[in-house]
């Protein structure tokens, strides 16, 4: 018997032409376009400005975006604002005890009067995909991502299926400590770029959002504002972007430090300092840079680096603030280029 596949031959050819076939978008139009995206996304969570270009910003640089925070503070909204933002194709999985892993990454199904199997996609086929309370599944289910966020690529049956280009996901979840969650594995937290919280809004933003939203939710209003094609340009844009030596190793010696500390079990992976670099250029371009300054290694230091690190003999939430300001402190010991040799 054979197996084929359907739906799946556009997401190759996006994947084969892929955003470096296209030419790059001129950096004021990148800036242009961003703008207008994280304004119509602030319309649906306000007072987030940081997280919201941080999400952009792991967006352009061709990462995924671990969101983590207490349920209700609109963490969910913000990966769909953003989907909504881009004319994409997005798709939502809801992540629960029962989930399989088929429900994710698809299935090969027997078509008897064909005599041959043939695979049917799952929700993982997408431009963006949000994973919603991602540590609510078993860690059988959570493992199904992993070929799909660092291959981006499924595997089903011995045959491999490339996914959509520009491919995007915005996992959500909740604290370890609250019930019904497990814990992500290191290898699985490496995977994604770069981890952000919301936190609790201040009393102006949430006045704000009960009037706002008395008759109609602002998402509801949301329309697409780049284009799939402008995206991609706006990534190869971003690819195309300068880091001097000497950025490279102020970078390299940030991460290798988290390698040595004193308090900490496990340090970032090399992975780590390349999604760093790639990050940097992001939000480089963001700013109207053609070139990273050390200025923007140190802006996303913590959040691609902190969610990597494993601390000696702490975890929870504590966890996750302590490696927040070990971070913080290795990038304040780490000796900064000169501004000339970094451009």
């Amino acid at each position: 018997m054979t197996t084929t596949t359907t739906d799946t031959h556009s997401a190759a050819e996006s994947h084969e032409s892929g955003a470096s076939g296209l030419p790059p978008m001129p950096l004021e139009e990148v800036q242009q376009n961003a703008r207008r995206i994280l304004d119509a996304v602030a319309t649906v969570i306000d007072g987030k400005a940081g997280a919201i270009s941080t999400a952009l910003t792991v967006l352009l640089a061709e990462g995924h975006l671990l969101i983590e925070d207490v349920p209700g503070v609109g963490k969910t909204q913000l990966a769909r604002a953003l989907g909504k933002a881009v004319d994409a194709k997005v798709n939502r999985i809801q992540f629960t005890p029962d989930l399989l892993p088929s429900d994710i990454t698809g299935v090969s199904i027997f078509e008897r009067q064909r005599g041959e199997f043939e695979f049917k996609p799952g929700p993982v086929f997408a431009n963006i995909v949000i994973g919603d309370e991602i540590n609510r599944a078993s860690p059988k289910t959570q493992s199904a991502l992993l070929e799909s966020l660092e291959e981006r690529q499924v595997t089903v049956d011995g045959i491999s299926h490339p996914l959509p280009n520009p491919f995007l996901v915005v996992a959500t979840q909740n604290p370890v400590e609250m019930e019904g969650t497990y814990s992500l594995p290191e290898a699985q937290r490496d995977r994604f770029m770069a981890r952000i919280s919301l936190g609790y809004p201040d009393a102006e933003s949430e006045l704000r959002m009960l009037r706002q939203r008395e008759t109609a939710s602002p998402l509801d209003s949301l329309e697409p504002l780049v284009s799939l094609l402008d995206l991609r340009r706006m990534i190869t844009s971003v690819r195309a972007v300068y880091a001097a030596a000497v950025v490279e190793r102020y970078a390299v010696s940030i991460v290798q430090a988290t390698r040595v500390h004193p308090d900490l079990r496990l340090g970032a992976s090399p992975r780590a300092t390349l999604q760093l670099m790639r990050a940097a250029k992001s939000w480089a371009a963001l700013n109207g840079r053609r070139y990273v300054i050390p200025d923007d290694v140190d802006a996303l230091s913590g959040p691609v680096l902190s969610h990597r690190l494993v601390l000696a003999g702490r975890t929870g939430a504590g966890a996750v603030s302590a490696a927040a300001d070990i971070v913080q402190s290795i990038v304040a010991a780490t000796p900064v280029p000169l501004d000339e040799a970094s451009r």
